[in-house]
């Protein structure tokens, strides 16, 4: 029998693994392992997370809403592109065979393309905040749809992508998320770098009190953008989060015998 000696080769090169340690650094983690599979068996129904809810229609996401982002009716309102009376008018009027959404547009008054356009900024806005990392467990509701309609359905996996590039960049502006939900003060530079328009507008409403989403509302423009106006002042130096007030001190532990002290002084200043 012949031996066949076997001639080295170059291993293969290793296949590229997302550690933990570098999503971290990127500012990033996973996104919703329920929202992939709910997108493999093309659920219908509402994905109810800690920041928000996601409605589904055959595994594709077709509306988004978090407390933190203006909805599509404040978007479509803010600037002119709707009227606020008939957007009311129409959410009056929706019922189980028609959507706010197909009742403005029959009626016309709102083109197709408007609507498409701020709907989607809407979602993905929304999506951001309720795809965020959370402590608390998601839930599913089959079967429950939302008045709004459907506008154009996005893909789970292109939501997926778009909310990771979202975190990246943020990120990559400013590595604090505190920015991002924390009461914004105004700081004081020697010398005040230079800022974009839309940035000035952000820091007219900076008071102390208002957070970026509240900023957000406040101009009638999304979330995201605001956010991303924030870190960038953030990193100029001309905005900070509101530092938290001192914690209280803790009272000290009172013993049996300081009880006992202090009622004897007590009786002794009586006494006299």
């Amino acid at each position: 029998m012949t031996a066949v000696k076997a001639t080295p080769t170059t291993p293969p090169p290793r296949l590229p693994v997302r550690a933990k340690a570098d999503a971290g650094e990127r500012g990033w983690g996973g996104v919703s392992p329920m929202l992939t599979r709910l997108a493999a068996e093309k659920a219908t129904g509402v994905l109810v997370r800690e920041r928000g809810s996601l409605h589904l229609v055959d595994g594709r996401v077709v509306h988004a809403e978090s407390p933190s982002a203006p909805g599509l009716d404040l978007l479509l309102t803010a600037h002119g592109t709707l009227r606020a009376g008939a957007w009311e008018a129409a959410a009056k009027a929706t019922d189980d065979r028609h959507a706010t959404t197909r009742l403005l547009l029959d009626g016309g008054q709102l083109s197709p393309g408007a609507l498409e356009l701020c709907h989607l900024g809407a979602l993905y806005d929304a999506a951001y905040f309720v795809l965020a990392p959370s402590s608390t467990p998601g839930r599913f509701r089959y079967g429950v749809t939302h008045p709004l309609g459907s506008v154009r359905p996005v893909p789970v996996a292109a939501l997926e992508r778009e909310t990771l590039r979202r975190r990246d960049l943020l990120h990559r502006v400013w590595p604090d998320a505190a920015t991002d939900g924390a009461p914004l003060v105004r700081a004081d530079p020697v010398a005040p770098p230079p800022i974009t328009a839309r940035q000035a507008a952000v820091l007219a409403w900076v008071d102390g009190v208002r957070t970026a989403p509240d900023i957000a509302r406040a101009l009638g423009r999304r979330a995201y953008p605001t956010l991303l106006d924030v870190r960038r002042l953030v990193s100029a130096g001309l905005v900070s989060p509101r530092p938290r007030p001192p914690a209280a001190s803790p009272l000290p532990d009172v013993t049996d015998p300081d009880i006992t002290l202090l009622k004897r002084l007590r009786d002794a200043l009586e006494a006299l």
